[in-house]
C-alpha cells in the first residue's frame, strides 16, 4: 500500500490547470488534453522527460528537495500545494504501512482551562479531520447546529465536514455554502497528504464520497488550501448573520490539533451579535438553538 495514485492524480491535475501562456511558453498547436505536456513541465523543471514521467507515475520516494522545488515552480504551485507535495514525498515509498486508527486525541486540562477563560471569544479545538473535539461555551453556542445535531449517532464526534455535506441545515448556516464546502474538502485533502494511513480519515472520506455528490466532485479536484486566518460568514439560528474573523493556532504540544478563535471588531453589529449570543448561551444549551428550526432564517 502506498500513495502513488494520490501523487499521480495531484501532479496531473496541477499540470492540467496551467496553460502554455501562463508558463511562459509558446503554444505550438492543438493539444489532446488541457494544460502543459509532460515534456514541457520537465523542461521547466530542468529534469529529463523520463524522470518527470516517473515522478508523475507516483514515484516520489527519495526525491530531493531541490527537485521538488523545481517541479513546484514549473507547476506554479502555491504555498499550500507546495506543502502538500512535500507531504506526499515524505509519505511516499513502497514500504506498506497498514491503515490504522489513531488513539483518541485527549484534550489536556490546561487547554480546557484556557478555552473556558476566553469568555467573550468563541473558541474550539479541531483536529486535521475537522472533528470538533471541544469548545468553550460560546464556541458551542456559535456552532450549535454542528454540536447539537440530533441525527448524529451516540458517541460520534461532531465533524464540520460531515455537517457541511450531510446536514440539511448546512446551507442555511453557511450562506456561502460553496466556499465552506470547498474549504472543508481542501482541509481534508491536505490532511490526507500528511497522513494517508489514518483509518478514521479514510472512513470519513469514504462515507462522504458515498453520500454526497458535491463532496465527491470536490474531492476529485485534489485542491488544497492553508487554513490560517480569514472571515467566516454564517447565519446563526439565534442571532442571525455573523461575519467573524478567525485565527487558527496550531498546538505545538498536541500535534495535529488546532485552536480556532473567532472575533469581531468592537462596536460593530457582529460584536453586538456575539454579546447577545453570549448572554443567550448563559441560560441555554446548543440544542435549544435548534428548536424551532432556524427561527431567524429568511
Amino acid at each position: 500500500m502506498d500513495n502513488r495514485e494520490e501523487v499521480k492524480t495531484f501532479l496531473t491535475s496541477r499540470r492540467a490547470k496551467i496553460s502554455p501562456g501562463e508558463a511562459g511558453l509558446i503554444d505550438s498547436g492543438r493539444r489532446r488534453v488541457p494544460g502543459l505536456r509532460r515534456s514541457e513541465v520537465a523542461d521547466l523543471a530542468g529534469v529529463s522527460v523520463e524522470y518527470y514521467a516517473q515522478l508523475e507515475r507516483g514515484h516520489l520516494a527519495g526525491v530531493s528537495d531541490s527537485v521538488l522545488d523545481a517541479v513546484a515552480r514549473a507547476l506554479r504551485l502555491d504555498e499550500a500545494e507546495r506543502a502538500h507535495l512535500a507531504d506526499l514525498a515524505r509519505t511516499a515509498g513502497p514500504a506498506a504501512r497498514p491503515h490504522r486508527r489513531r488513539p483518541a486525541q485527549q484534550i489536556r486540562p490546561s487547554l480546557t482551562r484556557i478555552l473556558d477563560g476566553m469568555t467573550t471569544i468563541p473558541a474550539m479545538v479541531n483536529n486535521g479531520r475537522l472533528d470538533a473535539l471541544t469548545a468553550n461555551p460560546l464556541g458551542m453556542a456559535l456552532f450549535a447546529p454542528v454540536f447539537a445535531d440530533p441525527a448524529r449517532p451516540a458517541g460520534q464526534i461532531a465533524n464540520h465536514a460531515r455537517f457541511t455535506f450531510l446536514h440539511p441545515r448546512a446551507h442555511v448556516f453557511w450562506p456561502d455554502w460553496d466556499r465552506a464546502a470547498d474549504d472543508a474538502v481542501a482541509a481534508l485533502r491536505t490532511e490526507a497528504g500528511r497522513d494517508p494511513y489514518d483509518k478514521h480519515l479514510t472512513d470519513l472520506v469514504g462515507e462522504l464520497s458515498t453520500r454526497s455528490d458535491a463532496f465527491r466532485t470536490r474531492w476529485a479536484a485534489h485542491d488544497v488550501r492553508l487554513h490560517r486566518t480569514g472571515t467566516k460568514h454564517l447565519h446563526h439560528p439565534v442571532v442571525g448573520d455573523l461575519h467573524l474573523t478567525y485565527e487558527v493556532l496550531d498546538l505545538a504540544a498536541d500535534p495535529g490539533l488546532s485552536l480556532i478563535a473567532f472575533t469581531a471588531p468592537p462596536g460593530t453589529p457582529d460584536d453586538d451579535a456575539l454579546k447577545l449570543l453570549a448572554s443567550w448561551a448563559a441560560t441555554h444549551t446548543p440544542a435549544d438553538a435548534l428548536t424551532p428550526p432556524d427561527r431567524t432564517a429568511t
